[in-house]
């Protein structure tokens, strides 16, 4: 049997889990064998999921199965040993450039499997196992095998870092909370780790349910793709059989227009034949009396002449009217040619104006591939972006400060007159334009009104042209100490709640979406949602009512 056991390749009797030699060797059902303490252990990792598996081919047992003595191996590893060959490891498991060596091996030394963290030590498996049979090491905590131990070792005490010093948000040792630290909020790294655990865990199910959206948000933009393929596809059928039809009216006019020009060609061609016959033989008929008449001026007989001119002057006088008395210039093919011309002009004119509504409709087309609507502050915030109130459009009794920030309602403050200051009204526009997304905050006190509002809006006139909100060019948010009041083309609409001195206001200026927010710390709650269409460039705007009102865009937000 010794004889047996030294020929036989020293790896095919290595576990595949430990990569020693087996001990107390047991075959799965698939055939594989392992230590049974490897393969218990292995086994009890998973007991939670109810499921098993071979760790080298992955076949799955339902349920565990029972571990039998492979009694062949047995006696093949114990002849091993009787004969001192053990069964050296295989090279890769010796510690290379990468890996994590272990700190108890001597000469070459193997891979470390785990580290202590209370002996601070990489251990390979073999001389891991006192950490699992020894009830010493019970309580040390064994984690997967690390090459920075020292980042755990305090190097102002030398000592393990154990706790975690809250207030100054860093690992310590216990020497660190009774010396430098001493007084700070502090506790156990593990419990510092549940806390910061719960926050991970939060954070992964908030990630988890975005990719969830995201997957969801990919699976609609692809079905929108596809639609809009096949809806420009029909759009374009659609537009082919109608220019199609179009032509073919087109040609058929063109054909009707040749057959009538040609139909009254020969109609009056025919006519004009017809004319020129009757003519032919008018003159035919003048020349044969003029021939007789010719005849009796050379008659010398008086008595025939006088008999034969009462006959010649009577037949004579019977004629017909000239055939010039009978043709009348014929009006010419020019005036169709005027009418053709006439018509394309208007055609070219149709086609140039629906041509234009055609591509604005084309352009009108739009799929807005976005990201979902912000729901926290912090995803608001990132859509803020600092404006500025323009002087020039500042009521005389209006007071802009903090680098044109803030506006304040106070006595006449002189500004000179400019067109686009606004005279009627208490009012104020922002210089920049909003475009996209924007967010912004803004501080108010006394009684103030937060617009959005087309450029355009009248400085001057009634109240319904030039105030915020009494309009179709603004909407706006009343604020007072009494509630919030939302007002669009004079239609106001109370809004019930808490009031707060700070409100956001949240644009996306292509989905049409205008938000009013009451701002409390982080906390966000919707006054009010206007969803329409914008297609003018839109600006903030303030007014004011009662001396000391203010309003101030805020620009550092956090």
């Amino acid at each position: 049997m010794a004889q047996q056991g030294a020929g036989v390749d020293h790896e095919q009797l290595c576990c595949s889990i430990c990569l020693d030699l087996l001990k107390d060797p047991v075959t799965v059902p698939c055939g594989h064998s392992y230590c049974r303490r490897c393969i218990e252990r292995y086994w009890n990792q998973d007991d939670q999921r109810g499921r098993y598996s071979c760790p080298q081919c992955r076949h799955a047992f339902i349920p565990r199965p029972v571990l039998k003595k492979n009694t062949m191996l047995a006696e093949v590893v114990e002849s091993l040993k009787k004969t001192g060959l053990q069964a050296a490891p295989p090279d890769h498991c010796y510690a290379g450039p990468g890996d994590v060596a272990c700190d108890v091996c001597t000469g070459r030394r193997l891979k470390a499997v785990k580290t202590c963290l209370q002996c601070l030590v990489s251990y390979c498996d073999t001389h891991l196992q006192p950490h699992y049979q020894s009830p010493a090491f019970k309580r040390h905590q064994l984690v997967q095998a690390s090459g920075e131990l020292q980042e755990n070792i305090c190097s102002r005490h030398n000592e393990v870092r154990k706790l975690f010093c809250r207030t100054d948000q860093q690992c310590i040792c216990y020497l660190c909370s009774v010396d430098e630290h001493k007084g700070h909020d502090t506790t156990s790294a593990a419990a510092e780790r549940a806390e910061r655990q719960k926050e991970v865990d939060k954070s992964q199910q908030n990630i988890q349910q975005r990719i969830q959206e995201r997957e969801k948000d990919v699976k609609g933009l692809h079905q929108e793709v596809e639609s809009i393929k096949h809806r420009a596809d029909r759009a374009v059928e659609d537009s082919d059989a109608i220019f199609t039809e179009l032509i073919s009216s087109m040609e058929r006019r063109r054909s009707e227009v040749r057959q009538l020009i040609r139909d009254q060609q020969e109609r009056q061609v025919s006519r004009a034949e017809e004319l020129r016959r009757r003519a032919g033989q008018e003159v035919t008929e003048l020349r044969r009396r003029h021939a007789e008449l010719e005849q009796l001026s050379l008659t010398e007989d008086h008595i025939r002449f006088l008999q034969r001119y009462t006959s010649s002057l009577s037949t004579t006088s019977e004629s017909t009217h000239p055939a010039s008395s009978h043709v009348r210039p014929l009006r010419h093919f020019e005036d169709v040619t005027v009418a053709v011309s006439k018509m394309r002009d208007r055609l070219e004119d149709i086609l140039t104006e629906e041509g234009t509504n055609v591509s604005e409709a084309v352009n009108r087309v739009d799929v807005s591939l976005r990201d979902t609507e912000p729901k926290t502050r912090a995803e608001f915030l990132q859509y803020s972006r600092p404006i500025t109130l323009d002087p020039n459009t500042a009521h005389h009794f209006l007071s802009l400060s903090k680098g044109n920030r803030k506006v304040t309602m106070m006595d006449n403050q002189s500004h000179p007159d400019h067109p686009e200051r606004f005279t009627g009204r208490r009012q104020v526009l922002s210089r920049e334009a909003l475009s996209g997304r924007w967010y912004s905050e803004v501080e108010w006190s006394g009684v103030c009104v937060i617009a959005v509002s087309h450029t355009d809006i009248s400085r001057t006139g009634s109240r319904y042209e030039c105030a915020f909100g009494s309009n179709d060019k603004s909407w706006s948010l009343e604020c007072t100490e009494q509630g919030y009041t939302f007002i669009h083309r004079g239609i106001q609409t109370p809004i019930p709640g808490r009031v707060s001195s700070r409100v956001g206001v949240y644009l996306d200026h292509s989905a049409g979406t205008l938000s009013f927010y009451g701002v409390s710390d982080d906390t966000m709650t919707v006054l009010h949602t206007v969803h329409t269409t914008f297609t003018h460039n839109l600006h903030v705007g303030f007014e004011l009512y009662g001396y000391g009102s203010t309003a101030e865009l805020l620009c550092e937000l956090n």
